[in-house]
């Protein structure tokens, strides 16, 4: 205990000699951290987007006129038996006029052209627990033979599938896109972070070199050497997470709000527990750039 007390006062005293570049140091942490912390709600907030729009990806598989009962239930004990579907229902051919006619009543005049016919097919509707899945589930369908034989259109399966090849395709390159960005950014900023530490640390090293080589000619351990310097970089990397998650707070109470009033279709609510878990992460985040960058210092400035 006494060790800590005396490191904590070490780790003060190199903190007020070096005063414009501790801040520095502390200023860069701040930022780097707040812009990890605006990063992962963020991310928070395009996952839930992303998922919300994934949770509507669903295939379609359209069943001919002359398709019976058996036929099409061992084709949906098929389609249910694979994995990352969620759930299959059928809508027969009359059900898929009604759905269609309350999809378009703002334009009854489509519905006249009818004319009394229901040129739809039946179909199974295929609801998937995992989006990404979506196009192994379509591969398997297309290769069954019970569904070659019932389709809508035996000479061109696949013309029976609907999922939204394309849009789904653009989808999930957008996102990946969008995942892999973010990930770039939050390594490069905790990157430069480290740097500065580490250069920070350092300067405080040649500015005690003598007090450190008459610390040595007595005995002092080099832990002992090593502890006020891993409690100075610990208390850089502290002061600037408070001040990160001082911010981040801010916007939680008065921006999150905002932007959910602004934007009620989007689902941008965060939790308060998503929020306590980034807390937790950039506290860790800034600890581990604080005694790394200052152990890597000393590894290479201070030769205990």
């Amino acid at each position: 205990m006494s060790s800590f007390i005396y490191f904590f006062k070490e780790s003060l005293k190199g903190f007020s000699r070096n005063l414009s570049t501790a801040l520095g140091s502390v200023i860069t942490i701040f930022l780097s951290l707040m812009i990890v912390g605006v990063f992962l709600v963020g991310g928070y907030v395009v996952e839930n987007i992303v998922d919300s729009v994934e949770s509507k990806v669903s295939i379609t598989v359209y069943v001919g006129n002359e398709a019976t009962e058996d036929e099409i239930g061992t084709l949906e004990n098929f389609i249910k038996s694979q994995n990352g579907v969620a759930n299959v229902s059928f809508t027969t051919k009359d059900e898929a006029l009604e759905n269609f006619k309350n999809s378009m009543t703002n334009n009854p005049e489509i519905i006249e052209q009818l004319d009394g016919q229901n040129p739809l097919p039946a179909s199974i509707d295929v609801e998937l627990s995992d989006a990404q899945e979506v196009e192994q589930v379509a591969d398997q369908i297309a290769n069954n033979e019970t569904f070659q034989k019932i389709c809508d259109n035996p000479d061109n399966p696949s013309e029976s599938l609907n999922y939204g090849q394309k849009t789904v395709e653009k989808l999930f390159a957008v996102t990946n896109y969008i995942r892999y960005i973010g990930l770039a950014l939050v390594v490069l900023l905790v990157f430069i972070a480290f740097v500065f530490i580490n250069n920070t640390i350092r300067l405080s090293i040649l500015a005690r070199r003598r007090e450190i080589a008459i610390m040595r000619l007595v005995g002092a351990s080099n832990n002992f050497i090593r502890g006020p310097f891993l409690m100075e970089g610990s208390l850089h990397a502290i002061i600037g997470a408070i001040l990160a998650i001082a911010v981040l707070e801010l916007l939680r109470n008065f921006g999150m709000s905002r932007m959910q009033s602004a934007l009620p279709w989007l689902p941008i609510d965060i939790g308060l527990n998503s929020f306590l878990l980034i807390y937790a992460v950039l506290v860790v985040a800034g600890l581990l750039i604080g005694i790394l960058g200052s152990a890597l210092a000393m590894r290479r400035y201070l030769k205990v």
